[in-house]
């Protein structure tokens, strides 16, 4: 009988291989396919596109570039952080350049 730790470790260094090999192929294409590349950027500009939408928990975390500071708070200033994706992430640097210039 395995140990219960062993078939862990196993699976971590499985997840930590596959994990590897999917940093690898990112790399490689973007290297190989770079006119695709430019033409989605192209089109992303001249659509004036939002950015991805990385959370769904929150409003002021799916649309990073369209929340200010005070958005986790506006149920009450002093309300805790209650969606976890808020912890991952911070303020977009053009709100932040924009705090620092009204202190």
């Amino acid at each position: 009988m395995t140990r219960k730790s062993s078939v862990f470790l196993s699976a971590i260094a499985a997840q930590s291989a596959i994990l590897g090999l999917l940093l690898l192929h990112a790399a490689i294409s973007t290297r190989t396919h770079p006119p695709e590349l430019t033409e989605k950027r192209a089109l992303v500009k001249a659509l004036h596109l939002t950015d991805l939408c990385l959370f769904t928990e929150a409003r002021y975390t799916r649309h990073l570039s369209q929340a200010d500071l005070s958005t986790p708070f506006q149920d009450h200033p002093i309300s805790l952080e209650h969606f976890p994706s808020g912890s991952f992430l911070g303020a977009p640097e053009n709100i932040r350049k924009i705090n620092e210039e009204l202190d």
